[in-house]
């Protein structure tokens, strides 16, 4: 006879299922319907997805009964058939597994991340209801999952213990943060939890695998319990008029080891993973040993922190524009993300080192990837004022309604920054606030629009503003699609809509900086190729398999392999200066992107363009 599932998890390393309703949604189910209800009126179909995922090798599935719950259902009208929808989760998976793989109850946050008041009763109330039909529909476990807050996690625990003494999984989604989202450490939660009866903890949702294992590995030792973790196939993406996931079963089956490694005992995938992903794991771990865990790199650590010098006199009013300057030499913007805590000191730091290698302007992303960030609008007013080099703020239509998005414009406008990057934003729910709306009054297109019709001295409900303002506003073009022709087009319409310069995504192949050059010689505005040094070999496969519009040639995957810490980034900044090279004969812009705050990667860059630059002169 097979163990029971709280002994199975502690002699190896199992395989869990993947996705269940991105997976429907591949299959034809569409956004907006409650994929729960189909354990009523397409049962089958649930079956299906069971069976192909024990096909592939899951050892353990999960109920469709992620959302069952009253409050969520009550919005498709369902709330009356709470109980039938749970109980029938579990006997649809039942039927299917048999002998062969373990079912275990899947269980959402009844919450999901709001900060809205939602009663400590009805919370309780719908976890009580969820938790009694799932146990009493005979589930071998229950997987508590995609949480965010520990109050909320160590209620349902609380719940199930005592309903059952069935194995309990506790999977919290917290991106890379070190905390919940009600401020409790990691460790410490997990330790409370353990307390409490928790049998396996871990991660899933909101983060490819490298995300993930970050967080397992900042976990303490001694926790003493089995780890789980389900990650995303990587950063979702909107292509064609549907959400598509960037990571590979291959890179699946690749890492798969990494996290045995790590101590995890149940291993599958969560959105945008597919029995095809679930294969390559169950592949990777068959003859699975754990290895010697690895050894830190010398030399990894962050930098010493450089004092900020007394501030600088600020930039003429009269100074040419980006734009200006792209027409007649080779101009360098370089990117350098605002802090995700308090602490200025090293930004700060990495914008004096910038502009003192000859950096033309410095530009902040605005919350990029829907994880919160410091204010790009405050930082760009401290560069401007304390360091004297030009910023280039990015504005996102994510995060502001058509009020806050003229206030915004209007507040950079008094400051006096005048350049942005126009640019969609991702979707909040993919980011460190899942609970966040996402707002999106506005295309990218139409925010062009919009903030040129300011620079008419007209507001965006028509009313006059007594003086125009004088933005300079760039677009955004992702040219690492297979149809380099299509981007071209939307790249022609943000044209049209007003675009002053364009900023291209990373590109790892000098071929393919050719064929940008090629397709885009007919486009009258300057174009700032970007360019973003590679960290380490992780640092490559992360981005290759995980982060939309990023891709990497063959090539610069097999240099980087392997290469950590300073070795890691000096091959970087070896491919980067490479990729330059060609760049600086088809373009005068360029567009450095500085990587975890290694400003000394992209400094070296900009003084490699300077001095080619001043030797072509």
């Amino acid at each position: 006879m097979r163990p029971d599932l709280r002994t199975a998890l502690q002699t190896r390393t199992r395989v869990g299922d993947g996705a269940m309703g991105t997976y429907l949604y591949q299959l034809g189910v569409p956004i907006g319907v409650s994929f729960e209800e189909y354990n009523l009126i397409n049962p089958e179909l649930i079956a299906d997805v069971h069976r192909r995922y024990i096909a592939a090798g899951a050892e353990v599935i999960e109920t469709n009964t992620f959302s069952a719950q009253r409050m969520k259902l009550a919005r498709f009208g369902l709330e009356k058939k709470t109980e039938q929808i749970n109980a029938e989760g579990v006997k649809i998976a039942r039927s299917v597994a048999g002998d062969k793989a373990y079912v275990v109850a899947s269980v959402g946050s009844v919450k999901a991340g709001q900060r809205k008041d939602v009663r400590p009763s009805q919370v309780r109330r719908d976890f009580e209801e969820q938790l009694g039909a799932l146990i009493a529909a005979g589930a071998d476990g229950v997987m508590l999952e995609t949480f965010t807050e520990l109050e909320e996690m160590s209620l349902a625990l609380s719940i199930i213990r005592k309903m059952s003494d069935l194995p309990v999984m506790c999977q919290f989604a917290v991106g890379d943060a070190a905390r919940t989202h009600d401020g409790v450490p990691l460790a410490d939660a997990f330790k409370r939890l353990k307390a409490e009866g928790a049998d396996v903890i871990g991660f899933n949702c909101r983060s490819g695998p490298v995300g993930i294992l970050r967080a397992l590995e900042a976990l303490p030792g001694e926790l003493g319990l089995p780890l789980s973790a389900f990650p995303n196939a990587g950063l979702p993406e909107y292509v064609d008029g549907k959400v598509v996931y960037p990571a590979s079963p291959d890179y699946f089956g690749t890492i798969a080891r990494r996290f045995a490694d790590a101590g995890v005992r149940l291993f599958g995938g969560c959105c945008g993973t597919t029995p095809e992903h679930v294969a390559a794991i169950a592949a990777a771990l068959q003859d699975y040993e754990p290895s010697a865990p690895e050894e830190s790199a010398p030399g990894d650590q962050a930098p010493a922190r450089i004092e900020i010098a007394a501030p600088a006199a600020p930039p003429p009013a009269q100074e040419p524009t980006l734009v200006d300057l792209v027409r007649q030499r080779h101009t360098v913007i370089v990117e350098l993300d605002p802090p995700r805590d308090l602490d200025v000191s090293r930004f700060m730091a990495g914008a004096e080192a910038l502009k003192a290698a000859g950096a033309d302007a410095l530009t902040m992303a605005d919350n990029s990837l829907a994880v919160t960030r410091m204010s790009n609008m405050a930082l760009g007013a401290l560069v401007k004022q304390r360091v004297g080099i030009r910023p280039l703020v990015h504005i996102a239509c994510r995060d502001r309604n058509l009020i806050g998005t003229q206030s915004h414009m209007m507040g950079f406008d008094a400051l006096g920054i005048d350049h942005v990057l126009a640019v969609t934003g991702d979707p909040a729910k993919f980011g460190d606030l899942p609970g966040a709306s996402s707002v999106y009054d506005l295309t990218s297109f139409e925010i062009i629009r919009m903030i040129k019709q300011l620079n008419e001295g007209i507001a965006f409900s028509g009313k006059p503003l007594k003086q125009k303002a004088k933005f300079v506003i760039g677009a955004a073009f992702n040219p690492n699609v297979k149809h380099l022709d299509k981007a071209v087009q939307r790249l022609e319409k943000k044209v049209e809509a007003g675009a002053d310069f364009i900023m291209t995504q990373p590109v790892y192949d000098a071929e393919l900086i050719e064929k940008i050059a090629e397709a885009t010689k007919h486009i009258r505005i300057p174009i700032f190729l970007g360019i973003f040094p590679l960290a380490s070999g992780r640092n490559a496969e992360y981005l290759h398999n995980e982060v939309p519009g990023i891709q990497l040639s063959d090539e610069v995957r097999r240099r980087m392999h392997g290469l950590e810490g300073p070795e890691g980034r000096a091959e970087g900044v070896a491919i980067a200066k490479e990729l330059l090279d060609t760049a600086m004969k088809h373009f005068n812009g360029i567009y450095l992107m500085t990587p975890f705050l290694f400003y000394e990667m992209t400094a070296e860059l900009t003084r490699y363009v300077v001095a080619k630059r001043t030797k072509q002169v």
